[in-house]
Protein backbone atom coordinates (compact mmCIF):
# COMPACT_ATOMS: atom_id res chain seq x y z
CA UNK A 1 0.00 0.00 0.00
CA UNK A 2 1.15 3.72 -0.57
CA UNK A 3 1.47 5.20 2.35
CA UNK A 4 3.05 8.86 1.21
CA UNK A 5 3.80 10.61 -1.59
CA UNK A 6 6.53 13.70 -1.49
CA UNK A 7 6.97 15.13 -4.42
CA UNK A 8 9.37 18.79 -5.27
CA UNK A 9 10.15 20.50 -8.45
CA UNK A 10 8.41 18.21 -10.31
CA UNK A 11 5.74 19.45 -13.71
CA UNK A 12 4.34 22.31 -12.11
CA UNK A 13 4.45 20.72 -8.38
CA UNK A 14 6.87 22.87 -6.19
CA UNK A 15 6.67 20.91 -2.97
CA UNK A 16 3.85 18.55 -2.46
CA UNK A 17 3.21 15.98 0.50
CA UNK A 18 -0.05 13.31 0.51
CA UNK A 19 -1.25 10.53 2.39
CA UNK A 20 -2.92 7.74 0.81
CA UNK A 21 -5.40 5.76 2.96
CA UNK A 22 -6.46 2.24 2.63
CA UNK A 23 -9.46 1.34 0.17
CA UNK A 24 -10.77 3.44 -2.34
CA UNK A 25 -8.80 6.64 -2.62
CA UNK A 26 -10.60 9.04 -5.45
CA UNK A 27 -8.79 12.20 -7.06
CA UNK A 28 -10.69 14.29 -8.54
CA UNK A 29 -10.37 18.35 -10.10
CA UNK A 30 -10.58 20.61 -12.55
CA UNK A 31 -8.96 19.25 -16.41
CA UNK A 32 -5.42 20.24 -15.75
CA UNK A 33 -5.83 21.07 -12.36
CA UNK A 34 -2.72 18.16 -12.03
CA UNK A 35 -4.48 15.04 -11.12
CA UNK A 36 -2.25 13.15 -13.41
CA UNK A 37 0.86 14.64 -12.42
CA UNK A 38 0.65 12.46 -8.89
CA UNK A 39 0.43 9.68 -11.03
CA UNK A 40 3.06 10.25 -13.18
CA UNK A 41 5.37 11.73 -10.44
CA UNK A 42 4.20 7.50 -8.77
CA UNK A 43 5.33 6.61 -12.23
CA UNK A 44 8.91 8.22 -12.67
CA UNK A 45 9.49 7.10 -9.11
CA UNK A 46 9.05 3.20 -9.97
CA UNK A 47 11.28 3.27 -13.03
CA UNK A 48 9.16 5.05 -15.75
CA UNK A 49 10.91 7.51 -18.29
CA UNK A 50 11.84 10.91 -16.62
CA UNK A 51 13.60 13.54 -18.62
CA UNK A 52 14.49 17.62 -17.98
CA UNK A 53 11.32 18.71 -19.20
CA UNK A 54 9.82 17.43 -16.15
CA UNK A 55 11.90 19.23 -14.36
CA UNK A 56 9.82 22.20 -12.73
CA UNK A 57 10.84 25.02 -14.89
CA UNK A 58 13.79 27.52 -12.84
CA UNK A 59 14.56 24.71 -10.56
CA UNK A 60 17.97 22.62 -10.57
CA UNK A 61 16.90 19.54 -9.03
CA UNK A 62 14.16 18.37 -7.95
CA UNK A 63 12.96 14.44 -5.72
CA UNK A 64 10.02 11.83 -5.97
CA UNK A 65 9.55 9.80 -2.68
CA UNK A 66 7.46 7.38 -1.27
CA UNK A 67 6.56 5.17 1.66
CA UNK A 68 4.88 1.48 0.87
CA UNK A 69 3.77 -1.18 3.11
CA UNK A 70 6.18 -3.58 3.44
CA UNK A 71 4.86 -7.01 1.87
CA UNK A 72 6.14 -10.57 1.72
CA UNK A 73 6.95 -10.48 -2.12
CA UNK A 74 8.39 -6.86 -1.27
CA UNK A 75 10.82 -8.05 1.46
CA UNK A 76 11.59 -11.15 -0.46
CA UNK A 77 12.68 -8.70 -2.91
CA UNK A 78 14.97 -6.37 -1.00
CA UNK A 79 16.67 -9.61 0.56
CA UNK A 80 17.81 -10.95 -3.01
CA UNK A 81 19.09 -7.89 -3.20
CA UNK A 82 20.33 -7.54 0.02
CA UNK A 83 18.66 -4.34 1.18
CA UNK A 84 17.70 -4.26 4.74
CA UNK A 85 14.04 -3.46 5.66
CA UNK A 86 13.13 -0.92 7.63
CA UNK A 87 10.18 -1.77 9.76
CA UNK A 88 7.02 -2.56 8.12
CA UNK A 89 7.93 0.17 5.23
CA UNK A 90 9.80 0.27 2.16
CA UNK A 91 11.07 3.91 1.07
CA UNK A 92 11.72 4.53 -2.44
CA UNK A 93 13.38 7.40 -3.95
CA UNK A 94 14.36 9.18 -6.92
CA UNK A 95 16.41 12.30 -6.69
CA UNK A 96 16.90 14.41 -10.51
CA UNK A 97 18.90 17.49 -11.58
CA UNK A 98 19.59 19.38 -14.58
CA UNK A 99 23.10 21.11 -14.74
CA UNK A 100 24.08 22.43 -18.14
CA UNK A 101 22.76 20.02 -20.70
CA UNK A 102 23.00 17.43 -18.65
CA UNK A 103 20.30 15.87 -16.90
CA UNK A 104 20.99 13.12 -13.95
CA UNK A 105 18.90 10.73 -11.65
CA UNK A 106 19.52 8.70 -9.23
CA UNK A 107 17.09 5.90 -7.49
CA UNK A 108 17.49 4.43 -4.17
CA UNK A 109 15.40 2.09 -2.10
CA UNK A 110 16.01 2.29 1.71
CA UNK A 111 18.67 4.11 0.83
CA UNK A 112 20.66 2.08 -0.87
CA UNK A 113 21.02 2.56 -4.94
CA UNK A 114 19.59 0.53 -7.45
CA UNK A 115 19.29 1.01 -11.10
CA UNK A 116 15.84 1.05 -13.34
CA UNK A 117 15.78 -2.82 -13.89
CA UNK A 118 15.93 -3.15 -10.43
CA UNK A 119 12.99 -0.84 -10.14
CA UNK A 120 10.70 -2.15 -12.28
CA UNK A 121 11.28 -5.58 -10.85
CA UNK A 122 9.96 -4.16 -7.43
CA UNK A 123 7.37 -2.00 -9.39
CA UNK A 124 5.49 -5.15 -10.34
CA UNK A 125 4.70 -5.99 -6.04
CA UNK A 126 4.05 -2.42 -5.24
CA UNK A 127 1.66 -1.09 -8.10
CA UNK A 128 -0.15 -1.64 -11.34
CA UNK A 129 -1.42 1.43 -13.24
CA UNK A 130 -4.56 0.99 -15.64
CA UNK A 131 -5.66 3.88 -18.06
CA UNK A 132 -8.47 4.29 -20.80
CA UNK A 133 -5.87 5.02 -23.14
CA UNK A 134 -4.66 1.51 -23.21
CA UNK A 135 -6.15 0.68 -26.75
CA UNK A 136 -2.48 0.27 -28.51
CA UNK A 137 -1.70 -2.41 -25.39
CA UNK A 138 -4.97 -3.72 -26.20
CA UNK A 139 -4.04 -4.47 -29.50
CA UNK A 140 -0.81 -5.77 -29.08
CA UNK A 141 -0.48 -9.86 -29.11
CA UNK A 142 2.41 -9.54 -26.51
CA UNK A 143 0.80 -7.51 -23.95
CA UNK A 144 -2.27 -9.79 -24.23
CA UNK A 145 0.45 -12.79 -23.60
CA UNK A 146 1.27 -11.29 -20.72
CA UNK A 147 -1.97 -10.64 -19.45
CA UNK A 148 -3.33 -14.00 -19.70
CA UNK A 149 0.52 -15.36 -18.25
CA UNK A 150 -0.35 -12.89 -15.24
CA UNK A 151 -3.75 -14.39 -15.06
CA UNK A 152 -2.51 -17.97 -15.15
CA UNK A 153 -0.30 -17.29 -11.92
CA UNK A 154 2.46 -18.13 -10.19
CA UNK A 155 3.12 -22.00 -11.86
CA UNK A 156 2.26 -20.17 -15.25
CA UNK A 157 4.89 -17.29 -14.73
CA UNK A 158 7.55 -19.88 -13.58
CA UNK A 159 7.12 -22.58 -16.66
CA UNK A 160 7.39 -19.36 -18.99
CA UNK A 161 10.97 -18.15 -17.28
CA UNK A 162 11.59 -21.99 -17.69
CA UNK A 163 11.09 -21.39 -21.32
CA UNK A 164 12.94 -18.24 -21.23
CA UNK A 165 15.70 -19.92 -19.78
CA UNK A 166 15.55 -22.43 -22.62
CA UNK A 167 15.20 -20.29 -25.47
CA UNK A 168 18.46 -18.46 -24.20
CA UNK A 169 20.37 -21.63 -24.23
CA UNK A 170 19.44 -23.01 -27.44
CA UNK A 171 20.27 -19.79 -29.17
CA UNK A 172 23.62 -19.77 -27.19
CA UNK A 173 24.66 -23.35 -28.86
CA UNK A 174 23.27 -22.39 -32.11
CA UNK A 175 25.83 -19.26 -32.23
CA UNK A 176 28.65 -21.07 -31.29
CA UNK A 177 27.51 -23.42 -34.25
CA UNK A 178 27.01 -20.89 -36.58
CA UNK A 179 30.17 -19.17 -35.17
CA UNK A 180 32.36 -22.46 -35.81
CA UNK A 181 31.54 -22.62 -39.16
CA UNK A 182 32.44 -19.24 -40.29
CA UNK A 183 35.56 -20.15 -38.67
CA UNK A 184 36.11 -23.45 -40.26
CA UNK A 185 38.57 -21.98 -42.81
CA UNK A 186 40.66 -20.00 -40.24
CA UNK A 187 40.87 -23.75 -38.80
CA UNK A 188 42.20 -25.32 -41.73
CA UNK A 189 44.39 -22.60 -42.29
CA UNK A 190 45.93 -22.39 -38.66
CA UNK A 191 46.31 -25.98 -38.65
CA UNK A 192 48.77 -26.50 -41.84
CA UNK A 193 51.15 -23.71 -40.12
CA UNK A 194 50.93 -25.77 -36.93
CA UNK A 195 51.42 -28.83 -38.70
CA UNK A 196 54.25 -27.49 -40.64
CA UNK A 197 56.02 -25.98 -37.62
CA UNK A 198 55.84 -29.19 -35.66
CA UNK A 199 57.52 -30.43 -38.41
CA UNK A 200 60.16 -28.57 -38.04
CA UNK A 201 60.31 -28.90 -34.42
CA UNK A 202 59.63 -32.30 -33.83
CA UNK A 203 62.30 -33.80 -35.75
CA UNK A 204 64.49 -31.44 -33.75
CA UNK A 205 64.29 -33.64 -30.61
CA UNK A 206 64.73 -30.64 -28.12
CA UNK A 207 64.10 -31.98 -24.75
CA UNK A 208 67.10 -29.85 -22.45
CA UNK A 209 67.38 -26.17 -22.45
CA UNK A 210 70.69 -25.75 -22.06
CA UNK A 211 71.58 -27.55 -24.36
CA UNK A 212 72.86 -25.05 -27.13
CA UNK A 213 74.87 -24.07 -24.59
CA UNK A 214 76.33 -26.96 -23.75
CA UNK A 215 77.29 -27.49 -27.34
CA UNK A 216 79.10 -24.34 -27.77
CA UNK A 217 80.95 -24.93 -24.74
CA UNK A 218 82.13 -28.55 -26.69
CA UNK A 219 82.14 -26.93 -30.22
CA UNK A 220 84.96 -23.99 -28.87
CA UNK A 221 87.14 -26.80 -26.81
CA UNK A 222 87.12 -29.22 -29.72
CA UNK A 223 88.10 -26.54 -32.22
CA UNK A 224 91.32 -25.85 -30.12
CA UNK A 225 92.40 -29.25 -28.88
CA UNK A 226 95.59 -28.84 -30.68
CA UNK A 227 96.72 -26.14 -28.30
CA UNK A 228 94.61 -27.13 -25.64
CA UNK A 229 96.81 -30.56 -26.24
CA UNK A 230 100.39 -28.60 -26.38
CA UNK A 231 99.99 -26.45 -23.66
CA UNK A 232 98.35 -28.89 -21.55
CA UNK A 233 101.15 -30.82 -21.76
CA UNK A 234 103.64 -28.16 -21.48
CA UNK A 235 101.85 -26.94 -17.96
CA UNK A 236 102.47 -30.66 -16.83
CA UNK A 237 105.89 -31.05 -18.02
CA UNK A 238 106.90 -27.71 -16.23
CA UNK A 239 104.92 -29.41 -13.19
CA UNK A 240 106.83 -32.87 -13.29
CA UNK A 241 109.05 -33.34 -15.65
CA UNK A 242 111.31 -30.44 -16.01
CA UNK A 243 114.59 -29.84 -14.69
CA UNK A 244 113.76 -28.57 -12.54
CA UNK A 245 110.25 -28.83 -11.51
CA UNK A 246 107.64 -27.26 -9.91
CA UNK A 247 107.40 -30.38 -7.66
CA UNK A 248 111.02 -30.64 -7.02
CA UNK A 249 111.37 -27.25 -6.05
CA UNK A 250 108.58 -27.04 -3.23
CA UNK A 251 110.58 -30.10 -1.90
CA UNK A 252 113.32 -28.65 -2.26
CA UNK A 253 111.82 -25.07 -0.28
CA UNK A 254 110.16 -27.68 2.36
CA UNK A 255 112.87 -29.77 2.67
CA UNK A 256 115.03 -26.70 3.74
CA UNK A 257 112.30 -25.58 6.20
CA UNK A 258 112.12 -28.78 7.69
CA UNK A 259 115.92 -28.79 8.79
CA UNK A 260 115.71 -25.30 10.79
CA UNK A 261 111.63 -26.31 12.34
CA UNK A 262 113.92 -27.00 15.52
CA UNK A 263 115.10 -23.51 15.66
CA UNK A 264 111.66 -21.88 15.48
CA UNK A 265 108.44 -23.69 15.64
CA UNK A 266 106.86 -21.20 14.01
CA UNK A 267 108.05 -22.95 10.82
CA UNK A 268 106.51 -25.63 11.10
CA UNK A 269 103.01 -24.80 9.82
CA UNK A 270 104.58 -23.28 6.88
CA UNK A 271 106.05 -26.40 6.10
CA UNK A 272 102.94 -28.50 5.72
CA UNK A 273 101.96 -25.93 3.60
CA UNK A 274 104.37 -26.66 1.39
CA UNK A 275 103.99 -29.98 1.68
CA UNK A 276 100.20 -30.14 0.73
CA UNK A 277 101.56 -27.95 -2.06
CA UNK A 278 103.39 -31.16 -3.07
CA UNK A 279 100.38 -33.46 -3.36
CA UNK A 280 98.06 -30.91 -4.86
CA UNK A 281 100.75 -29.81 -7.48
CA UNK A 282 101.50 -33.79 -8.69
CA UNK A 283 97.36 -34.30 -8.66
CA UNK A 284 97.09 -31.32 -10.64
CA UNK A 285 99.98 -32.72 -13.14
CA UNK A 286 98.64 -36.10 -13.24
CA UNK A 287 94.75 -34.53 -14.29
CA UNK A 288 96.80 -32.41 -17.07
CA UNK A 289 98.49 -35.64 -18.69
CA UNK A 290 95.29 -37.59 -18.67
CA UNK A 291 93.48 -34.07 -20.01
CA UNK A 292 96.13 -34.15 -22.65
CA UNK A 293 95.71 -38.07 -23.48
CA UNK A 294 91.62 -37.88 -23.46
CA UNK A 295 91.73 -34.86 -26.23
CA UNK A 296 90.34 -35.99 -29.86
CA UNK A 297 90.59 -33.76 -32.56
CA UNK A 298 88.13 -36.22 -34.63
CA UNK A 299 86.69 -33.75 -37.47
CA UNK A 300 83.55 -35.87 -37.80
CA UNK A 301 82.48 -34.89 -34.12
CA UNK A 302 83.12 -31.33 -34.87
CA UNK A 303 81.05 -30.93 -37.83
CA UNK A 304 78.27 -32.55 -36.30
CA UNK A 305 78.35 -30.45 -33.27
CA UNK A 306 78.39 -27.01 -35.82
CA UNK A 307 75.05 -28.86 -37.39
CA UNK A 308 73.50 -29.33 -34.49
CA UNK A 309 74.49 -25.46 -32.99
CA UNK A 310 73.46 -24.19 -36.55
CA UNK A 311 69.93 -26.13 -36.07
CA UNK A 312 68.80 -24.98 -33.01
CA UNK A 313 70.42 -21.45 -33.98
CA UNK A 314 67.94 -21.44 -36.70
CA UNK A 315 64.78 -22.63 -34.63
CA UNK A 316 65.82 -19.81 -32.16
CA UNK A 317 65.66 -17.27 -34.73
CA UNK A 318 61.81 -18.50 -35.44
CA UNK A 319 60.26 -19.49 -32.60
CA UNK A 320 62.06 -17.87 -29.50
CA UNK A 321 64.50 -16.01 -28.21
CA UNK A 322 66.45 -19.01 -26.87
CA UNK A 323 65.91 -22.44 -26.61
CA UNK A 324 63.82 -22.59 -23.62
CA UNK A 325 60.84 -20.40 -25.55
CA UNK A 326 61.45 -22.81 -28.87
CA UNK A 327 60.52 -26.02 -26.56
CA UNK A 328 57.65 -24.05 -24.81
CA UNK A 329 56.34 -22.99 -28.11
CA UNK A 330 56.69 -26.38 -29.55
CA UNK A 331 54.52 -27.95 -26.49
CA UNK A 332 51.95 -25.25 -27.12
CA UNK A 333 51.21 -25.64 -30.47
CA UNK A 334 50.90 -29.60 -30.21
CA UNK A 335 48.79 -28.96 -27.36
CA UNK A 336 46.37 -26.25 -29.63
CA UNK A 337 47.14 -28.92 -32.69
CA UNK A 338 45.33 -31.13 -30.63
CA UNK A 339 42.49 -29.27 -29.72
CA UNK A 340 42.06 -28.05 -33.58
CA UNK A 341 42.30 -32.06 -34.64
CA UNK A 342 39.53 -32.43 -32.15
CA UNK A 343 36.80 -29.81 -33.67
CA UNK A 344 35.25 -32.06 -36.03
CA UNK A 345 34.24 -34.04 -33.19
CA UNK A 346 33.33 -30.74 -31.04
CA UNK A 347 31.49 -29.75 -34.26
CA UNK A 348 29.26 -33.09 -33.89
CA UNK A 349 28.74 -32.23 -30.36
CA UNK A 350 27.67 -29.12 -30.72
CA UNK A 351 24.85 -30.02 -33.00
CA UNK A 352 23.75 -33.20 -30.88
CA UNK A 353 23.86 -30.48 -28.09
CA UNK A 354 21.83 -27.82 -29.95
CA UNK A 355 19.29 -30.44 -30.93
CA UNK A 356 18.80 -31.64 -27.77
CA UNK A 357 18.48 -28.15 -25.81
CA UNK A 358 15.97 -27.41 -28.88
CA UNK A 359 13.84 -30.83 -28.03
CA UNK A 360 14.25 -29.09 -24.28
CA UNK A 361 12.57 -26.22 -25.41
CA UNK A 362 9.88 -27.53 -27.78
CA UNK A 363 8.96 -29.84 -24.28
CA UNK A 364 8.87 -26.75 -22.34
CA UNK A 365 6.88 -24.55 -24.89
CA UNK A 366 4.32 -27.18 -24.94
CA UNK A 367 4.23 -26.88 -21.36
CA UNK A 368 3.51 -23.61 -21.29
CA UNK A 369 0.96 -24.01 -24.02
CA UNK A 370 -0.82 -26.19 -22.05
CA UNK A 371 -0.60 -24.17 -19.30
CA UNK A 372 -2.12 -20.98 -21.10
CA UNK A 373 -5.00 -23.28 -22.60
CA UNK A 374 -6.23 -24.03 -19.10
CA UNK A 375 -5.69 -20.50 -18.01
CA UNK A 376 -7.71 -19.34 -20.70
CA UNK A 377 -10.72 -21.59 -20.05
CA UNK A 378 -10.61 -20.19 -16.39
CA UNK A 379 -10.06 -16.27 -17.85
CA UNK A 380 -12.74 -16.33 -20.49
CA UNK A 381 -15.62 -17.36 -18.28
CA UNK A 382 -14.23 -14.98 -15.18
CA UNK A 383 -13.57 -12.03 -17.40
CA UNK A 384 -17.20 -12.70 -18.52
CA UNK A 385 -18.71 -12.83 -14.88
CA UNK A 386 -16.97 -9.60 -14.17
CA UNK A 387 -18.43 -8.17 -17.22
CA UNK A 388 -21.87 -8.53 -16.66
CA UNK A 389 -22.14 -6.22 -13.80
CA UNK A 390 -20.94 -3.35 -16.26
CA UNK A 391 -23.63 -3.11 -18.24
CA UNK A 392 -22.62 -6.03 -20.87
CA UNK A 393 -24.14 -9.07 -20.16
CA UNK A 394 -24.19 -10.14 -23.93
CA UNK A 395 -20.75 -9.69 -24.15
CA UNK A 396 -18.73 -12.81 -25.32
CA UNK A 397 -15.12 -13.11 -24.67
CA UNK A 398 -12.42 -15.80 -26.69
CA UNK A 399 -8.94 -16.21 -26.50
CA UNK A 400 -7.31 -17.38 -30.20
CA UNK A 401 -4.11 -19.73 -30.45
CA UNK A 402 -1.65 -19.01 -33.18
CA UNK A 403 0.91 -21.43 -33.11
CA UNK A 404 4.25 -19.07 -34.16
CA UNK A 405 7.92 -19.17 -34.08
CA UNK A 406 9.29 -19.96 -30.95
CA UNK A 407 10.79 -17.34 -28.94
CA UNK A 408 11.79 -16.77 -25.08
CA UNK A 409 8.36 -16.07 -24.61
CA UNK A 410 6.94 -19.66 -26.45
CA UNK A 411 5.32 -20.56 -29.64
CA UNK A 412 1.72 -18.97 -28.81
CA UNK A 413 0.03 -15.94 -30.35
CA UNK A 414 -2.44 -14.76 -28.47
CA UNK A 415 -5.41 -12.69 -29.59
CA UNK A 416 -8.29 -11.71 -27.43
CA UNK A 417 -11.91 -12.00 -29.40
CA UNK A 418 -14.63 -9.55 -28.67
CA UNK A 419 -18.19 -9.58 -29.40
CA UNK A 420 -20.40 -6.82 -27.00
CA UNK A 421 -23.14 -7.10 -29.17
CA UNK A 422 -25.63 -10.30 -29.89
CA UNK A 423 -25.28 -11.29 -33.54
CA UNK A 424 -22.24 -9.89 -33.93
CA UNK A 425 -19.28 -11.93 -34.58
CA UNK A 426 -16.11 -12.31 -32.47
CA UNK A 427 -13.40 -10.27 -33.98
CA UNK A 428 -9.91 -9.15 -32.48
CA UNK A 429 -10.50 -6.54 -29.62
CA UNK A 430 -8.20 -3.92 -30.16
CA UNK A 431 -10.09 -3.44 -33.74
CA UNK A 432 -14.04 -2.65 -32.67
CA UNK A 433 -13.96 -2.06 -29.26
CA UNK A 434 -15.32 1.61 -28.05
CA UNK A 435 -13.46 3.62 -25.59
CA UNK A 436 -16.36 2.88 -23.22
CA UNK A 437 -16.20 -0.65 -23.85
CA UNK A 438 -12.37 -0.63 -23.48
CA UNK A 439 -12.63 1.20 -20.31
CA UNK A 440 -14.87 -1.27 -18.75
CA UNK A 441 -12.86 -4.45 -20.57
CA UNK A 442 -9.74 -2.84 -18.51
CA UNK A 443 -11.16 -2.97 -15.32
CA UNK A 444 -12.78 -6.03 -15.78
CA UNK A 445 -9.34 -7.81 -16.17
CA UNK A 446 -7.67 -5.93 -13.65
CA UNK A 447 -10.30 -7.38 -11.42
CA UNK A 448 -9.88 -10.79 -12.38
CA UNK A 449 -5.91 -10.00 -12.45
CA UNK A 450 -5.89 -8.89 -8.85
CA UNK A 451 -7.10 -12.36 -8.15
CA UNK A 452 -4.24 -14.05 -8.62
CA UNK A 453 -1.84 -10.86 -7.10
CA UNK A 454 -0.71 -10.51 -3.21
CA UNK A 455 -3.00 -7.22 -2.43
CA UNK A 456 -1.22 -3.52 -4.36
CA UNK A 457 -1.76 -0.29 -4.84
CA UNK A 458 -3.77 -0.18 -8.32
CA UNK A 459 -4.08 2.61 -9.95
CA UNK A 460 -6.58 3.34 -12.87
CA UNK A 461 -6.04 7.12 -14.69
CA UNK A 462 -9.65 8.25 -15.82
CA UNK A 463 -10.62 4.90 -17.26
CA UNK A 464 -14.59 6.49 -17.38
CA UNK A 465 -14.19 8.62 -19.90
CA UNK A 466 -17.06 8.64 -22.23
CA UNK A 467 -19.14 6.12 -19.98
CA UNK A 468 -22.78 6.96 -19.63
CA UNK A 469 -23.90 7.01 -16.45
CA UNK A 470 -25.38 3.72 -15.78
CA UNK A 471 -21.47 2.08 -16.77
CA UNK A 472 -20.23 4.85 -14.49
CA UNK A 473 -22.22 3.87 -11.99
CA UNK A 474 -21.02 -0.03 -12.62
CA UNK A 475 -17.42 0.62 -12.35
CA UNK A 476 -17.77 2.50 -9.33
CA UNK A 477 -19.14 -0.82 -8.00
CA UNK A 478 -16.18 -2.59 -9.09
CA UNK A 479 -13.70 -0.09 -8.10
CA UNK A 480 -15.08 -0.16 -4.49
CA UNK A 481 -15.20 -3.70 -4.75
CA UNK A 482 -11.48 -4.01 -6.04
CA UNK A 483 -10.71 -1.24 -2.59
CA UNK A 484 -11.95 -4.18 -0.29
CA UNK A 485 -9.00 -6.07 -1.06
CA UNK A 486 -6.48 -3.63 -2.43
CA UNK A 487 -5.65 0.09 -2.26
CA UNK A 488 -7.07 1.64 -5.61
CA UNK A 489 -5.99 5.30 -6.66
CA UNK A 490 -8.08 6.48 -9.02
CA UNK A 491 -8.26 9.35 -11.43
CA UNK A 492 -12.35 10.54 -12.49
CA UNK A 493 -14.10 13.10 -13.66
CA UNK A 494 -17.41 11.02 -12.74
CA UNK A 495 -19.66 12.16 -9.87
CA UNK A 496 -20.62 8.59 -9.47
CA UNK A 497 -17.23 6.98 -9.50
CA UNK A 498 -16.09 9.49 -6.90
CA UNK A 499 -18.93 9.23 -4.61
CA UNK A 500 -17.75 5.78 -4.12
CA UNK A 501 -14.54 6.47 -2.65
CA UNK A 502 -13.95 5.74 0.64
CA UNK A 503 -11.13 8.87 0.60
CA UNK A 504 -11.47 11.89 -1.63
CA UNK A 505 -9.07 13.96 -2.42
CA UNK A 506 -9.46 17.37 -4.61
CA UNK A 507 -6.92 18.95 -6.76
CA UNK A 508 -6.46 22.48 -7.48
CA UNK A 509 -4.09 24.52 -9.50
CA UNK A 510 -3.75 28.17 -8.62
CA UNK A 511 -1.03 30.78 -8.39
CA UNK A 512 0.73 31.45 -5.59
CA UNK A 513 1.03 35.62 -5.37
CA UNK A 514 4.32 35.48 -3.18
CA UNK A 515 5.97 34.31 -6.58
CA UNK A 516 3.16 34.67 -9.17
CA UNK A 517 4.44 30.94 -9.99
CA UNK A 518 1.67 28.25 -10.24
CA UNK A 519 1.33 25.91 -7.80
CA UNK A 520 -0.57 22.12 -7.08
CA UNK A 521 -2.59 22.29 -4.53
CA UNK A 522 -4.41 18.38 -2.64
CA UNK A 523 -7.20 18.38 -0.16
CA UNK A 524 -8.71 15.41 2.35
CA UNK A 525 -12.24 15.98 1.95
CA UNK A 526 -14.23 16.11 4.41
CA UNK A 527 -18.17 14.86 3.94
CA UNK A 528 -19.46 18.35 3.67
CA UNK A 529 -16.55 19.19 1.53
CA UNK A 530 -17.44 15.98 -1.01
CA UNK A 531 -20.92 17.18 -1.33
CA UNK A 532 -19.60 20.34 -2.74
CA UNK A 533 -16.61 18.07 -5.05
CA UNK A 534 -19.52 15.98 -6.23
CA UNK A 535 -22.11 18.68 -7.22
CA UNK A 536 -19.44 20.19 -9.21
CA UNK A 537 -18.33 17.20 -10.99
CA UNK A 538 -22.13 16.47 -11.37
CA UNK A 539 -23.41 19.81 -12.43
CA UNK A 540 -20.94 22.38 -12.58
CA UNK A 541 -22.34 24.36 -10.14
CA UNK A 542 -23.48 24.39 -6.31
CA UNK A 543 -27.15 24.70 -7.14
CA UNK A 544 -29.56 23.43 -4.15
CA UNK A 545 -30.44 20.61 -6.52
CA UNK A 546 -26.70 19.37 -7.41
CA UNK A 547 -26.20 19.75 -3.30
CA UNK A 548 -29.14 17.40 -2.80
CA UNK A 549 -28.02 15.14 -5.69
CA UNK A 550 -24.62 14.47 -4.15
CA UNK A 551 -25.84 14.57 -0.76
CA UNK A 552 -27.80 11.40 -1.87
CA UNK A 553 -24.70 9.95 -3.90
CA UNK A 554 -22.56 10.30 -0.53
CA UNK A 555 -25.91 8.80 1.60
CA UNK A 556 -26.10 5.56 -0.29
CA UNK A 557 -22.41 4.81 -0.08
CA UNK A 558 -21.25 3.19 2.99
CA UNK A 559 -17.35 3.96 3.29
CA UNK A 560 -15.71 0.68 5.11
CA UNK A 561 -12.47 2.35 5.55
CA UNK A 562 -12.45 5.58 7.98
CA UNK A 563 -9.68 7.92 7.26
CA UNK A 564 -6.74 7.59 9.31
CA UNK A 565 -5.97 11.56 9.28
CA UNK A 566 -2.65 10.59 11.72
CA UNK A 567 0.31 12.34 10.16
CA UNK A 568 -1.42 13.43 7.44
CA UNK A 569 -0.08 16.06 5.44
CA UNK A 570 -0.80 17.97 2.47
CA UNK A 571 1.13 20.85 1.41
CA UNK A 572 2.84 22.69 -1.76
Amino acid sequence: MLQTLRIQNFALVAELEVTFQRGLNILTGETGAGKSILLDAIDALLGGKLSARQLRSGAEQGCIEAIFTLTPPVREWLATLEIDAEGDEVICSREFSLKGETFRSRSRVNGVLVNRQQLLELRRHLVHLTAQGQAVQLASASQQRDWLDRYGGEALMTQRQRVAEAYRAWQQRQRELQDFATQEQQRLQRLDLLHFQLQELLPAALEDPEELTQLQQDYQRLSHVQELQSQSQRAYHLLYEGEPSGVTLLAQAQGVLQSIADWDPALQPISELLEGAIAQTEEAARQLRSYADCLDADPATLDALGQRIHQLQRLCRKYGPDLASVIAYRDRIQAELAVLRDAATSQEHLEAEVAQLRQILEQASEHLHQLRQRAAERLEQDLLAHLRPLGLPQARFAVKFTPTAISSSGSDEITFLWSANPGQPLQPLGEIASGGEMSRFLLALETCLTTQQTPKTLIFDEIDVGVSGRVAGAIAESLSCLGQTHQVLCVTHQSLIAAAADHHYLVQKGVDPSTATTVIRVQYLTDEARVQALADLAGGDRSAMALSFASGLLAQQQRPFPPNTEGMSMKT
